[in-house]
């Protein structure tokens, strides 16, 4: 599994820096339909993340405590960290 994952979620891009995180799981516990913490202790999107509140997916990527999941819009501005 790569250091870096991204994907496409309620219109926007959402890259989680694997090698950053620390395993906090802030972000599974707003939005644990989208991500969850492997066997590792580190986030990696669920298989099937589908599109949710796009309001709920910029919180639980904000409150990471080490900015290691990175939000775009569609016209590439960082909206998180």
């Amino acid at each position: 599994m790569g250091e870096i994952q991204e994907r496409q979620i309620s219109g926007l891009t959402v890259r989680i820096e694997r090698e950053v995180c620390i395993g906090s799981a802030n972000c599974a516990k707003l939005a644990g339909d989208v991500f969850v913490l492997d066997p590792e202790g580190i986030v990696t999107f669920r298989p099937e993340a589908p599109d949710i509140e796009r309001e709920r997916l910029l919180e639980a990527c904000g409150v990471c405590p080490v900015d290691a999941l990175v939000v775009l819009d569609a016209a590439g501005t960082r909206l998180v960290p």
